[in-house]
C-alpha cells in the first residue's frame, strides 16, 4: 500500500507587481513570484529547502486571494465559459447532422456552407464523406458577402 503523500497549501495575494506566498504549514515557509504561472513551483522550492527534502515527494495546492468581489466575477466568468463550451459542442454537433443531411440531399458543399453560415471547408470537414473531386465539382461564388434566409417548405 502505498504511503499518503504530505499536501501544503500556499496561500497567495497579490503585493504590488508579485505575488507573495505564505505556507501555513511550514515555519518560515514564504516565497514570492512575479508570475501565477510561477507560485506552486515557487512554494514547491521553499518547502523543499525548509524540509530538507525532494521537490516531488509532496503534493501544492495554490491559494489565491483575491477578495469577494473579484473572487465572485472569476467564478461567474468560470461558469460562464463551461456554458459556452456546452452550447457550443451542441451547435457543432447540429451544424455536423445539417450539413451531413443537406449533402446527402445533393446540396453542394458550398451552398451547405452559406445555407449553415460557415466556409465551405468547414463543411468538408464537418462531412467528410464526399470525395475531394466531388468537392472541386461543387464550384460556387466567392468573395461576395450577402445574407441567405432559409425559409421552410
Amino acid at each position: 500500500m502505498e504511503a499518503m503523500r504530505a499536501k501544503y497549501t500556499a496561500h497567495t495575494v497579490r503585493d504590488g507587481d508579485r505575488w507573495a506566498i505564505s505556507v501555513p504549514e511550514i515555519r518560515g515557509g514564504y516565497s514570492q513570484a512575479r508570475r501565477l504561472d510561477r507560485v506552486e513551483p515557487m512554494a514547491r522550492d521553499a518547502i523543499a529547502l525548509m524540509l530538507d527534502a525532494p521537490a516531488d515527494s509532496f503534493d501544492v495546492v495554490v491559494d489565491v486571494e483575491l477578495g469577494d468581489a473579484l473572487h465572485g466575477r472569476i467564478e461567474a466568468a468560470i461558469v460562464a465559459r463551461r456554458r459556452a463550451d456546452v452550447a457550443d459542442r451542441e451547435a457543432s454537433a447540429t451544424v455536423r447532422e445539417a450539413a451531413r443531411l443537406l449533402l446527402a440531399s445533393g446540396v453542394t458543399v458550398r451552398n451547405a456552407g452559406r445555407l449553415l453560415r460557415v466556409s465551405h471547408q468547414r463543411i468538408a470537414q464537418l462531412a467528410p464523406q464526399r470525395s475531394a473531386a466531388a468537392r472541386t465539382a461543387a464550384g460556387g461564388q466567392g468573395g461576395h458577402s450577402a445574407r441567405v434566409v432559409v425559409t421552410r417548405s
